[in-house]
């Protein structure tokens, strides 16, 4: 039993064997930024509609509206961090 907790243990850890990333650096931060992308994207499509509806009956509400749109941005911008630290 020893013995199969053992061999568990470094298939898990990778202690064993290769010892490369299952992805490469450049590829993780690619994906990071696609979907970091994909979830502003996501973010923003309720939130542009409802900001576009509330600009509509009061145009006070822009800049409430903009700066609501504008923050799942930042998600994005901060994914691009990753790709220039790797």
């Amino acid at each position: 039993m020893y013995e199969i907790a053992t061999q568990l243990a470094s298939v898990v850890l990778q202690t064993e064997g290769a010892a490369a990333p299952a992805i490469p650096a450049p590829a993780a931060a690619a994906l990071a930024v696609g979907l970091a992308a994909f979830g502003a994207g996501y973010a923003e499509r309720g939130i542009g509609s409802a900001a576009v509806g509330a600009v509509a009956e009061d145009q006070d509400l822009f800049v409430q509206g903009l700066i609501l749109t504008v923050i799942p941005e930042t998600l994005v911008i901060l994914a691009l961090v990753v790709v220039f630290l790797v």
